[in-house]
């Protein structure tokens, strides 16, 4: 007996800090702080104007830079490259707080981390669907008045954009996450 629970532990010991050093955690939670981006990511960052989101955005490089005359902005898209090639774009509101979350790339974010506080909201709103589709699987828009997740994809190429409607600055709209 004591041979089985000496070697468990060992087994433990070993794999476990391999297991966590594999793991690449971004910390992004919505409607809380942005995300602290692993070593091995990149990061960018753009401010916009809630009334022009495309031509006439004023965009921002991370040491401050403007490349508009106008330095105000109604919110800062935060652009995350992760080590695997997947990116992660924050939305933040004025005051830092992310009120939505868009990503594409090779691997799906672990949503219970970028979700945060509402993963239990979003898990509630998937079974919901399926039970109402009568327990099809597949991709699943959850779309309530306080939370919007959409994700698809497949291996190898994954999207996904969440947003707060209430949380969304004046004259941003859910379009505006991409």
């Amino acid at each position: 007996m004591w041979s089985r629970v000496r070697r468990a532990g060992v087994v433990t010991a070993l794999v476990l800090p391999c297991s966590l050093s594999a793991v690449q955690s971004a910390h992004a939670a919505l409607g809380g702080a942005p995300m602290s981006p692993p070593a091995d990511a990149s990061v960018s960052s753009h401010k916009f104007q809630p009334a022009d989101t495309s031509a006439n955005t004023v965009m921002r490089s991370a040491s401050g830079a403007a490349s508009s005359a106008s330095a105000s902005a109604s919110y800062t898209v935060r652009e995350t490259t992760l080590g695997n090639g997947t990116v992660v774009r924050e939305y933040l509101a004025a005051d830092g707080t992310v009120f939505g979350i868009a990503w594409s790339g090779p691997q799906m974010p672990d949503l219970n981390e970028m979700l945060g506080s509402y993963f239990p909201q979003y898990v509630a709103g998937v079974k919901a669907a399926r039970a109402a589709r009568g327990g099809a699987r597949g991709p699943v828009a959850v779309d309530q008045s306080t939370l919007v997740v959409q994700s698809g994809g497949h291996m190898g190429a994954f999207s996904g954009r969440a947003w707060l409607p209430p949380a969304l600055p004046a004259g941003v709209t859910s379009s505006d996450i991409q």
